[in-house]
């Protein structure tokens, strides 16, 4: 893991195309500002934690049951 000391209104670079900017700093709070070209998916962790979740769970489904929802739309 990288670590490094930014102050307010200061940013890194990852890669050649995100940006992560420090947008103000107030007690134990941190805003950050990402600034990613669109096809760049940024998610808080929590959020990205849970559709792993769901795609997981998702993936779990009952092949059969695939089959007989294919023949439904077939009649």
């Amino acid at each position: 893991m990288l670590i490094l000391a930014r102050k307010e209104e200061q940013s890194i670079m990852i890669g050649d195309s995100i940006e992560v900017s420090i947008l103000s700093i107030k007690g134990d709070h941190v805003k950050i500002g990402i600034n990613a070209p669109g096809d760049v998916k940024v998610y808080r962790k929590e959020v990205f934690e849970e559709i792993q979740s769901a795609n997981i769970e998702a993936a779990k489904t009952d092949a059969s049951k695939i089959a007989q929802l294919g023949n439904l739309f077939k009649k």
